[in-house]
């Protein structure tokens, strides 16, 4: 019987060392998703970081709203599409409507092993080309998009 226990002994306490070596925390504390962060500003000699009272927000040919008569959002979060060059956005400020077109390349990074990849993007050339409804300028400030709460372009209403 002894002999029996120590063999089995010397079987199983290999595979539990080994089993607890090989793992590690599975948690991800990262941000994951890359958004493109458009800040808010008014005043067009000096210009201050103001919220919109309402801000209504999809994409052109696209089911999903992202912000929906929103009250004091700033900044927005804007999620880009890695499979196209190219989106569309209507956004409305304070009851008026423009759209937004943002073209940008997209590429896989990797966070970490826990999290894995996202996608980043980076602009194609600052942001030209919108209407000018309520938007009276849109300035940007930084081109590559990432998952860091950085912000990427200004938008003056």
């Amino acid at each position: 019987m002894r002999k029996y226990i120590s063999e089995s002994l010397l079987i199983i306490l290999p595979g539990f060392i080994l089993f607890m070596i090989s793992c590690t925390a599975g948690s991800c504390f990262e941000e994951t998703e890359s958004y493109l962060k458009a800040s808010f500003y008014t005043g067009e000699v000096t210009p201050k970081i103001t919220a919109p009272d309402t801000l209504t927000l999809y994409g052109l040919n696209n089911d999903s709203i992202i912000y929906n008569k929103s009250a004091k959002i700033q900044p927005a979060l804007i999620p880009l599409n890695s499979s196209t060059d190219s989106c569309t956005f209507i956004i409305k400020i304070n009851g008026v409507t423009d759209t937004i077109k943002f073209q940008y390349s997209s590429y896989p990074h990797l966070i970490s092993k826990e999290c894995g990849y996202t996608f980043y993007h980076h602009l194609s050339d600052s942001v030209r080309t919108y209407t000018r409804h309520a938007i009276k300028n849109i300035f940007t400030s930084n081109m590559t998009i990432t998952n860091l709460n950085v912000e990427n372009i200004r938008i003056f209403y």
